[in-house]
């Protein structure tokens, strides 16, 4: 009976130590993003920096490659968290979806978007592209939303004045671009800068700029995980804050250098400028806490692009009681 309680001892010292290696007493998050850019870079500076480590969390990052894509993850369980588009979670909810997602963070408050044309147009009006074919995003999506809006804004028409393409799959607009379709493309950073700096396009404008604040993408999770998991929301929103905290107080080039594992084809110089355009148009939304008024003009734009069957309240899609206690 000795030698067996001295084996079994030594089997645990062997599985136990594998164990805590493997999780490391960290709560395991699947988080998918709609797509990967310096967008994000609160969020990679979180992950970067150990920020959410610190906060008792690992999250594992996965690319839905569109926010039709990372809602179906959130609506299945593939992923806890989602981080996209607002405009998912009013589809949804008009759908009747009796556990419907909610927003509980609003990361960036500007279209992350960069037109990008073939020529140089150092002179570049937005009335120029009257005539013209853009690839502007997936109907129904936010990017393409904001630019017809925009583009509405200055008295021109879709299919009247120029052409919004909404064939090409959100993640497929790049190469589609490059190929020959269309004269203009909205593209993301560090895409944008890169492809510039190798002589690919020239970046012509921000569509950020030219379309205002809105709600641009958020955190969404479903409106029983966040409920049910408040120390989980707490300890995400406390790490995305120390994440905050860093951007607003270290240079672009400090964090260009501390999320450049996310980007590993990418130089330290692209991410710089790209964090710098970001910086430029205001693009995060330092507290997370999202607003009615944004929220209105979101449903707004929505209702301009015929998507919006019937506008919701805002206390009906977001849940962000946790994100008011962390940032005040």
């Amino acid at each position: 009976m000795k030698k067996i309680f001295t084996i079994f001892l030594a089997l645990c010292f062997l599985i136990f130590p594998l164990s805590a290696c493997k999780n490391d007493g960290l709560k395991e998050i699947e988080l998918n993003e709609v797509t990967h850019s310096v967008f994000y870079a609160p969020l990679y500076l979180a992950i970067e920096k150990g920020y959410f480590e610190e906060e008792g969390l690992k999250i594992n990052l996965t690319n839905g490659g569109g926010a039709n894509n990372s809602m179906a993850a959130v609506l299945s369980g593939t992923a806890q968290i989602g981080l996209m588009g607002p405009e998912t979670v009013i589809y949804v909810y008009n759908q009747g979806k009796r556990d419907c997602p909610k927003v509980f963070g609003q990361l960036t408050q500007k279209d992350g978007a960069f037109l990008v044309s073939r020529n140089d147009e150092p002179n570049f009006q937005w009335t120029d592209l009257r005539g013209k074919e853009i690839l502007a995003g997936r109907r129904g999506g936010v990017p393409a939303m904001t630019f017809e809006y925009i583009l509405n804004q200055l008295g021109m028409q879709d299919g009247v004045d120029c052409t919004l393409n909404y064939d090409v799959q959100f993640n497929l607009m790049t190469s589609a671009f490059i190929q020959g379709t269309a004269d203009y493309c909205t593209v993301f950073e560090p895409t944008a800068s890169e492809y510039e700096k190798n002589g690919t396009w020239h970046i012509v404008a921000s569509v950020g700029a030219q379309g205002g604040e809105i709600p641009y993408t958020s955190f969404i999770a479903l409106d029983s995980y966040i409920n049910d998991n408040p120390d989980i929301i707490r300890s995400f929103m406390r790490a995305l804050k120390k994440a905050h905290e860093f951007l607003a107080t270290k240079s672009s080039r400090e964090v260009a250098e501390s999320i450049v594992r996310q980007f590993p084809s990418t130089t330290i110089e692209s991410i710089e400028t790209s964090i710098n355009s970001y910086k430029s148009i205001d693009a995060w939304k330092t507290n997370l806490q999202p607003t009615e008024s944004s929220f209105n003009r979101l449903q707004d734009i929505m209702q301009n692009a015929g998507e919006l069957p019937s506008r919701v309240n805002f206390a009906d899609i977001t849940n962000y009681s946790i994100a008011r206690e962390i940032f005040g």
